[in-house]
């Protein structure tokens, strides 16, 4: 289930390689996953999604988020941001509660503030307790 975080980036939990034309018509022109390959048994390898991605003419990249959330995890993560363009960018690990700390961390190092992050994190599930001494 896609969720939107702002007017350009949406979080979700794991895709499937069949569901990337679907998100190419919604829009979106980057994907970024935050899963490691292999975490949970049946999980489709990074490799799957970049290949029905290219098919699509997405642009893909892999940030795995595996113990805590890193500078080079949020610098990648502003990057593709800045990057993404007028496309949407989709954002997405497990459950998506990853990709939106990993989002709050770089959107309040781009001076978004604490109280919107809650705002947004808050509407999509997310608690951003974990990520707090971040923002």
């Amino acid at each position: 289930m896609l969720r939107q975080l702002d007017d350009k980036t949406l979080v979700s939990g794991q895709i499937r390689p069949d569901d990337v034309p679907e998100l190419r018509s919604q829009g979106v022109t980057m994907i970024v996953n935050n899963r490691p390959d292999c975490e949970d048994p049946g999980q489709p390898l990074g490799a799957e999604i970049e290949a029905a991605a290219k098919a699509a003419g997405i642009e893909y990249r892999h940030v795995p988020i595996v113990r805590g959330i890193g500078p080079a995890d949020v610098d990648a993560v502003r990057e593709a941001i800045r990057d993404c363009g007028e496309g949407k960018l989709l954002l997405y690990c497990r459950a998506g509660n990853r990709s939106t700390l990993a989002w709050a961390v770089a959107r309040a190092e781009d001076g978004v503030s604490r109280d919107e992050l809650d705002r947004i994190a808050a509407k999509v599930g997310v608690d951003l307790c974990a990520v707090a001494h971040l923002l």
